[in-house]
């Protein structure tokens, strides 16, 4: 899985990028909130963010609050990874929209574990999102083929009324009997 790293400590960074690409990710860094930012804008941007609370330039509650006012179906997993471990300052980076909260210094394999809770749902996410276009897209298309069957109806009712009145048109007619054999095909 993708995943972003914004972190302005180049050690922590370095760390965080080993523990993920031992783990089979593929790593994205971002060196302060700013260009964490830029990098979730993009197409295609990482699922999963990793965000480090006090960074230069926007901090990561700033980039989290930004992020998570995007109108998306498939937002991105954001762990909150800080020096930060009081518990007023975990409830705010819970409230700004985090899914997850770690405190510094980390245990790589809790780390692991909490990633892998995120691809899952980020995984959950994404399914539930192509189940919502086919669901659409199936929506879309049986409205289209209703109004088709709606036309062909009103046509069908249309030659059926042009049909019954001139039905009625033959039996208001007063007929001989040479007609009505010329008619129906019978010897009077």
């Amino acid at each position: 899985m993708k995943i972003l790293i914004a972190e302005d400590d180049n050690v922590s960074r370095t760390i965080l990028a080993s523990v993920l690409a031992k783990g089979g990710h593929e790593v994205v860094k971002a060196i302060n909130g700013t260009e964490a930012w830029q990098v979730l804008q993009r197409p295609n941007p990482p699922r999963l963010a990793i965000l480090d609370w006090m960074m230069p330039e926007m901090d990561g509650l700033e980039v989290l609050r930004l992020v998570r006012s995007l109108p998306t179906i498939c937002p991105p997993y954001i762990v909150m990874l800080t020096a930060r471990d009081g518990n007023a300052d975990i409830v705010a980076g819970l409230n700004a929209g985090a899914n997850d909260y770690l405190t510094k210094p980390f245990e790589p394999n809790e780390l692991l574990a909490r990633v892998e809770v995120g691809q899952r749902i980020v995984e959950m996410q994404l399914l539930h999102s192509r189940r919502l276009e086919r669901a659409q897209i199936f929506r879309v298309d049986t409205g289209r083929r209703l109004h088709e069957l709606h036309d062909e109806l009103a046509a069908k009712e249309a030659q059926l009324r042009r049909a019954q009145a001139a039905l009625l048109d033959l039996e208001a007619r007063p007929q001989r009997p040479q007609e009505c054999c010329k008619l129906c095909g019978s010897t009077a």
